[in-house]
């Protein structure tokens, strides 16, 4: 048995009332194979229900095609645009329909798009079906529709929570936003504000994973230039031979390649805010450049003898140590302090230990916000003894650290509670060498190297302590040492008192 299913549309009735074929007598009368049933479904126009069957059993007549089994069928739905009705209504009678037929012919046509969807989404798992359409034209054709939507759907799922995974948290976007719990972090947003509500050039400093791009789009938000551009740009990824091109752009014959002008990203910034992340990459000329810019508001595309006058706000961020540079002739000291007039020192995350809990519920948020596209998805919640964990850790890596760390507990695990255990394993072991800092002494100075010593091996075991969870086996692992009992006898010498460490595992 052969049998049409459709929907019943607005222009199959309104060609009916002039007596002209619209899609679903199109399908009926020039199908190449004649339908022995056909179900239509709506959810309006009742009173022209018959009407309409009559139009088609007549035009099906005139060919000698079978006209018996034609009918219209009540549709239980809330609207022509209400996906879950209409869904539950499609997969009832293509379930039903498919079971009873050879073949099942699904209209794409008539109908709303939802209706449309919702027919290609369940008529796509069933064996014997096949997608066939009208043209404006009344042109009968058959719809190949390649894909396997539930491949499809997971594949794109997976993508995305990948894509989730490997981007930054979306933790603070504006001052009203920004996790500040902690009296550190409300000092600093306190300072923030008062250099958003100036026109003075910021720098931003802190350790990489502490969110300094954050915080410059805040202070950029929270400005008088909030609603006007705001660029981005990593110094420290742009080719050497780049930076110049796309800061303050080229002229067309600048170099090999350049076939238009380019207004680099002081021009596209005009009126708004440039943020410079780590700015300390910049090499000594395009600090020039930069300083001219931050000076006189003048900038010269590369090719160029004409300046431009640009309006542009600069918001620097580095993790690297700016004096040190200085010392070094690698940063020029006049650009710092033009830069330096609005400093922000973003603390690490070890350093706002009462905002954790809340990152952390942000983070497992966008975590399974992400996650609940997938249909094999478990959704979790950190416990906990997993805060009281992530609480005892130093995160070197801050914000960005902890993020990569709960993305690979919670695709590790399908427990609905992540706790120390599934962290511990998500954490990446790293290797602490010693610091490679150059040691500077003048003639007549004096250090007391046994005391630097003992102080520098103090505050590793006191941290292997913290880390552990005070368990000592674990500790002289972390350290390197023979065994838990040279670890007793290294805090007996160096004074450590830790009545909650414990010698088991």
């Amino acid at each position: 048995m052969h049998t049409l299913f459709t929907w019943l549309g607005n222009r199959d009735i309104e060609n009916m009332e002039q007596e002209q074929n619209a899609a679903i007598v199109s399908l009926a009368t020039k199908s190449e194979v004649p339908f022995d049933k056909i179900v239509i479904l709506s959810n309006k126009d009742e009173a022209k229900w018959d009407s309409f069957e009559r139009f088609l059993k007549k035009r099906m007549a005139m060919i000698s095609r079978p006209s018996e089994d034609i009918k219209i069928h009540l549709a239980q739905i809330q609207s022509p645009i209400d996906y879950q009705s209409i869904s539950v209504e499609t997969e009832k009678w293509i379930t039903k329909l498919s079971e009873e037929s050879d073949t099942l012919s699904i209209n794409l046509t008539s109908g709303t798009p939802a209706m449309t969807t919702l027919s290609v989404l369940h008529g796509k798992g069933k064996s014997n079906t096949r997608f066939v359409q009208s043209s404006p034209k009344n042109v009968i054709e058959e719809v190949e529709i390649p894909l396997d939507f539930g491949k499809e759907y997971v594949k794109s799922a997976s993508k995305n929570i990948a894509h989730t995974a490997t981007s930054l948290p979306k933790i603070q976007k504006a001052f009203s936003e920004l996790t500040a719990k902690s009296k550190t972090m409300t000092d600093v947003v306190e300072k923030a504000k008062r250099i958003a509500a100036s026109e003075v050039p910021a720098l931003i400093l802190g350790e990489t994973g502490t969110g300094k791009e954050l915080m410059a789009h805040a202070i950029h938000k929270g400005s008088l230039r909030g609603n006007k551009p705001i660029r981005v740009v990593n110094c420290g990824a742009l080719a050497e031979n780049l930076v110049d091109s796309t800061l303050f752009g080229h002229k067309k014959g600048a170099f090999t390649g350049a076939d238009k002008d380019f207004a680099g990203l002081f021009e596209q910034a005009n009126g708004g805010t440039l943020f410079l992340d780590e700015v300390g990459e910049l090499k000594p000329d395009i600090q020039v450049k930069l300083l001219r810019a931050l000076q006189q508001g003048e900038i010269t595309r590369l090719g160029d003898t004409k300046t431009i006058n640009v309006d542009v706000r600069v918001i620097a961020a580095t993790h690297q140590d700016l004096t040190s540079l200085i010392e070094q002739g690698d940063f020029r000291e006049d650009l710092f302090y033009r830069l330096a007039v609005g400093i922000i020192n973003m603390p690490p995350l070890r350093d706002r230990l009462e905002d954790i809990p809340v990152i952390v519920e942000q983070l497992t948020d966008q975590i399974n916000e992400s996650g609940s596209k997938h249909p094999d998805y478990i959704s979790k919640k950190v416990s906990e003894n997993g805060i009281k964990f992530i609480l005892s850790q130093s995160w070197l890596g801050n914000i960005r650290e902890l993020w990569s760390t709960l993305n690979r507990a919670f695709l590790w695990t399908d427990a609905k509670l992540v706790g120390e255990k599934e962290l511990s394993h998500a954490i990446i072991n790293r290797r602490v060498g010693a610091q490679s800092n150059y040691v500077r002494l003048s003639f007549n100075d004096k250090v007391d190297i046994v005391q630097l010593t003992e102080n520098y091996q103090k505050k590793y075991v006191e941290a292997a302590l913290k880390a552990s969870g005070n368990v000592k086996k674990h500790a002289t692992q972390m350290l390197g040492l023979k065994d838990h009992q040279t670890l007793t006898n290294w805090m007996k010498r160096l004074g450590i008192e830790n009545d909650k460490a414990d010698n088991q595992q």
